[in-house]
């Protein structure tokens, strides 16, 4: 039997996804099953760990009815999946709760308030490497123990999405370490759990799976799940990783001195080093070859441009249409400003941020507040590359582009310049797809090492290089972004004081 498939699964907010891909790291096809998310109240986000379930059965039996031999050539499977979707089941395998609150869900706010309250960073930082936030699986626990003790006591396994997926494919539990170090209950020093972190929380380590190793087989597909995939018994299955640890091992994104730029809604500023950068406004996730990947989150990345579709345009311009709108205007928009924190931050001390246009001027037009929004999100997304590269005490080379920010060569040309860094973009969008298949392909021995997988399927666009006169005007436009920032910080209460 020829085995020359990888079947690659990621469990997304939106969909259950099930790739095949073959050995030169290309996706044959991929298959969908859409879930919703369910929101009892404001602030809340849940979904039914058994819809993922169904959802990725009905995604690869799409897969092999479309390819009716697939089944005997996967040779194994590698999932990833969201992070913080904090699933619980009982001893016997079965839901300990039928919902698993998502990593987008605030119930937490008041518990983690009061963590900070009581707690200096002193306290947590060298241990979990992460400040505290709502997403943490280690708070959604304490809210879960507090407010359904019944399903918290019935709990034997606390899981993440791809977890509970391997687990029904192998009756196996595990975690790896991406997920574990986003828990706030991983010692970041020695990967494993933390007691005096999950003593600090009031939780119990006997409801945590082993941490193990991506790459590490972690069981095979057992009979009863072949017989609901119509995959073959048998088959190896990985333990797998978080889905954003795994995208950036798919983007090539592997080694000290490359960084990555995910510009969606948001945007992730990313940065690996070879060990967590401990700060109260940077998050750390531990990488699938070893390393760390220091990232902070910009709320308002591409979510700058839909406001300005709606609030300058009356939408009355595609997206498209911005861009070439904003082409219209020079680098540094006319000595325009946008500091881009329509939402507010994440971390820190300053999470009700407000954004502002500065240096407004009777000459500038719409071309100019267009561009300066570009403008306003590299500067932002510079100042955290230049900060986290600083502290990791290192260079950063190139800077890997993706998600839907990557699709504009101008927004593409215009942080090349504000970083003054190359940047590229994969030639695949699917990255998490990729890192799957490109750790499915080490684990089975046919690279020798998890980084010839990765430079066997990772390929990328041409180079983005920065303008040197924009990176000239950038460069003097960037310490009057920062301290805009910094002086701004002290307007906000007063701001709040006002509703």
């Amino acid at each position: 039997m020829t085995t020359d498939l990888i079947l690659a699964i990621d469990v997304g907010t939106g969909s259950a996804r099930a790739a095949l891909i073959d050995g030169t790291g290309r996706i044959r096809r991929v298959a969908a099953q859409e879930h919703e998310q369910i929101v009892p109240q404001f602030g809340w986000a849940e979904q039914k760990p058994e819809q993922w379930w169904e959802g990725t059965v009905a995604a690869i039996r799409a897969l092999l009815a479309a390819e009716p031999d697939a089944a005997g050539r996967i040779e194994a499977i590698a999932a990833c999946g969201q992070m913080h979707g904090t699933v619980l089941i009982d001893a016997d395998g079965r839901l300990a709760r039928e919902t698993a609150p998502l990593w987008n869900d605030k119930r937490t706010a008041e518990i983690v308030a009061a963590y900070e309250k009581a707690h200096a960073p002193s306290d947590y930082l060298g241990r979990t490497g992460n400040p505290p936030t709502p997403a943490w699986p280690g708070f959604k626990l304490a809210w879960l123990k507090a407010q359904d003790p019944e399903a918290y006591r019935r709990t034997a396994h606390v899981l993440m999405p791809k977890d509970f997926i391997n687990y029904r494919l192998t009756g196996e539990v595990a975690m790896d370490a991406g997920d574990a170090s986003c828990s706030f209950l991983m010692d970041c020093q020695t990967a494993t759990w933390s007691i005096g972190m999950i003593e600090s929380l009031g939780l119990d380590t006997a409801k945590l799976p082993p941490i193990r190793g991506c790459l590490d087989i972690l069981g095979h597909v057992t009979d009863r799940a072949a017989g609901e995939t119509g995959l073959r018994a048998g088959t190896p299955v990985l333990v797998g990783g978080a889905d954003y640890p795994v995208a950036l091992l798919g983007s090539g994104v592997c080694r000290p001195g490359l960084a990555s730029d995910v510009t969606g809604t948001s945007c992730i500023i990313t940065v690996i080093a070879e060990k967590p950068i401990l700060d109260a406004e940077i998050c750390n996730v531990a990488t699938v070859e070893g390393n760390w990947g220091a990232f902070v989150l910009l709320e308002t990345g591409g979510d700058a441009v839909r406001w300005a579709r709606r609030a300058l345009h009356e939408k009355r311009l595609d997206y498209a249409g911005i861009m070439d709108r904003a082409a219209e205007a020079p680098a540094g928009s006319g000595g325009l400003f946008f500091l881009p924190y329509l939402t507010g931050e994440r971390l820190g001390a300053h999470r009700n941020a407000r954004a502002q246009y500065f240096g407004l001027a009777a000459g500038h037009e719409l071309a100019h507040l267009d561009r300066a929004l570009l403008e306003g999100v590299a500067f932002a997304g510079n100042r955290s590359l230049r900060i986290m590269a600083e502290r990791a005490g290192q260079r950063v080379e190139r800077v890997v582009a993706t998600s839907g920010g990557a699709k504009s060569p101008l927004w593409l040309k215009i942080k090349a310049s504000a970083y003054n860094i190359p940047i590229v973009v994969p030639e695949e969008a699917e990255s998490g797809l990729v890192g799957c298949a490109a750790m499915a392909a080490a684990a089975t021995g046919r690279f020798s090492s998890l980084q010839g997988a990765v430079d066997a399927f990772v390929r990328y666009q041409p180079e983005v290089l920065p303008d040197p006169a924009w990176v000239e005007r950038y460069a003097r436009m960037q310490p009057i972004f920062d301290t805009l920032y910094r002086q701004s910080q002290s307007l906000y209460d007063a701001l709040d004081a006002l509703a």
